[in-house]
């Protein structure tokens, strides 16, 4: 018993920590807040693009391997099609190629089909990497403006401290560490919001590319494909044979 009341006096005379992250959000006022608040969206916002984004670029990466593998052995692009994932970007190269196929043997003026084959293929691609590049703008943006939200709160900060320094009359340590401590967190805090968002953009920018290239290579062999009537098609490495079970060792005769 005599422990406890000793270690609850203890506890009691104990300093307290008066310049901690809400104290100094608090004497920050709705500045500090709003502050906060933003830089905390746009921290949420990046994270779920990023997330988001992976999931996917890894899901068109993953058809690509497939599609490699089964594709290409179909006898017709058609039923190529067919085997493809539903709402698939690779799927709809092929579905637009083979519409715009048909739809240049409706046309009556003279146009060659290479040329209409090719423009709505490439339609196509520009609308699958639109979708890709979806919300890279916002990542761009935050890491651009994050650093510049956060030094207003710092310039907030600095000018709190000046006025306690010039209501006080000395820059004693106890009028100035609440203001310069708050502007250092507001600092930090703008860092903390633009770095992720900036090597975000970065690696999902450069996963874009590398998805832009296998669609025009795709959409290269699709045109290809049809221009020749099928005959022109990429080589298709053969699926390795599974390996031979070991026969079994013969009985020792006695």
């Amino acid at each position: 018993m005599f422990i406890v009341e000793l270690l609850a006096a203890g506890a009691a005379d104990a300093p307290q920590n008066k310049f901690g992250f809400a104290e100094a959000l608090e004497q920050g006022g709705f500045i500090a807040y709003a502050t906060v608040v933003i830089l905390g969206i746009m921290s949420f916002g990046s994270f779920f693009i990023l997330f988001t984004k992976w999931f996917e670029q890894s899901k068109l990466l993953r058809q690509y391997r497939e599609l490699r593998a089964s594709f290409w052995r179909a006898p017709t692009l058609k039923d190529g099609a067919a085997k493809l994932e539903k709402n698939s970007a690779w799927r709809q190269i092929v579905e637009d190629g083979l519409k715009a196929e048909e739809a240049h043997a409706k046309m009556t003026d003279a146009l060659e089909a290479h040329d209409w084959l090719h423009g709505s293929l490439a339609r196509s691609e520009a609308s699958v990497n639109a979708r890709l590049a979806s919300g890279l703008p916002f990542l761009a943006t935050v890491g651009a403006t994050s650093p510049f939200i956060g030094l207003f709160g710092t310039v907030v900060g600095i000018y709190r401290a000046l006025i306690a320094i010039g209501i006080a009359g000395s820059a004693s340590i106890d009028k100035v560490a609440g203001p310069v401590g708050e502007a250092l967190i507001m600092t930090a805090l703008g860092l903390l919001v633009a770095v992720p968002a900036v090597l975000a953009y970065n690696y999902l920018q450069a996963r874009n590319k590398r998805i832009a290239e296998l669609l025009q290579g795709f959409s290269t062999d699709v045109l290809a494909n049809i221009n020749s009537k099928g005959a022109v098609r990429p080589a298709v490495t053969a699926a390795p044979a599974p390996a031979a079970k070991p026969a079994a060792a013969a009985p020792a005769k006695q």
